[in-house]
């Protein structure tokens, strides 16, 4: 018998946990209105009405929405950037946090100093977009992945979980006749796994859902990301011609609700399906670079 049936529950306890269930209902009818009205038939919606299932279910929405150019370009070009940034963001933090756990490394105390710098002060709107600007990355997705190669958080945490690691696990590589690089490869890299899991799964995220630097520094619609287009079809009032014409090759007018639902769903179903299997790495890789000792 566990503990928390042996343990007798007071009116407090009543209370708290109705309370948070109740919270819990809150925060969950939202996704529930999408996943609902995304699979309803378009010939049964009926606007402002709150759908907990659909009354008739339908993909007539999703095979629109997956035929029109604009969502397969903010698609693909979500994908370019979260693929390509995440395998950068990956590459640069470990390299550069490893770099900084060497002390014998000329500019070190320099290199944390700016980092820590940067993890405080920020440039801000204005000067970021006219270094984008000089640099001739706007209306290019390098705009959205070279100013993102890391950050000073992930760097502070990379860098203390490195430092965690046997010192002499890499003394018996260089005895062994391996360089640097292969001690970084070869030792520190597979001993990082649960961080690098954990870490990857925080970039991927990160540039799936862009979407502020992707409205300034990206003008041409066709190179959108999927944030950009499902705020322009749920909160615009021009919808960039979603969901105007019938679907299936007959004369129905798809709801635009139906439309921006569907929308919803396909932009969180990526990271819902690769959530899960890097999930059991979060505590793990990053709990192991927050202390030391």
């Amino acid at each position: 018998m566990s503990f928390v049936s042996r343990k007798k529950l007071t009116l407090f306890d009543w209370v708290n946990y109705s309370l948070l269930s109740l919270i819990s209902l809150i925060c969950i009818f939202p996704f529930i209105y999408v996943f609902s009205v995304s699979f309803t038939d378009p010939k049964v919606y009926v606007p402002l009405k709150f759908y907990v299932f659909p009354e008739q279910w339908s993909l007539s929405s999703y095979r629109y929405i997956l035929s029109t150019n604009s969502f397969i370009n903010a698609l693909k070009s979500t994908v370019f950037i979260t693929v390509v940034g995440t395998a950068l963001n990956v590459i640069v933090s470990f390299s550069l946090a490893y770099a900084l756990t060497k002390k014998a490394m000329p500019g070190r105390g320099i290199m944390i100093s700016a980092v820590i710098f940067a993890l405080v002060f920020n440039a801000g709107i204005i000067p970021s977009y006219l270094l984008i600007k000089e640099l001739g990355l706007l209306n290019s997705y390098w705009s959205l992945i070279w100013p993102a190669l890391t950050n000073a958080w992930s760097l502070i945490v990379i860098k203390s979980f490195l430092e965690s690691l046997p010192a002499e696990l890499e003394d018996s590589a260089r005895i062994d006749g391996c360089s640097d690089l292969g001690v970084f490869l070869r030792i520190v890299i597979p001993l990082s796994m649960p961080a690098i899991a954990a870490f990857t799964l925080f970039f991927a995220v990160s540039h799936w859902n862009t979407y502020f630097n992707a409205l300034i520094y990206i003008s041409d619609s066709k190179k959108w990301t999927l944030q950009v287009l499902i705020k322009t079809l749920v909160i615009d009032s021009d919808s960039n011609g979603v969901g105007q014409a019938g679907a299936g090759g007959d004369d129905r007018v798809i709801p635009q609700e139906t439309i921006r639902m569907a929308s919803i769903v396909l932009a969180m179903v990526p990271i819902l399906i690769v959530y899960p299997f890097l999930q059991k790495h979060f505590a793990k890789g990053v709990m192991l670079g927050s202390v030391k000792g």
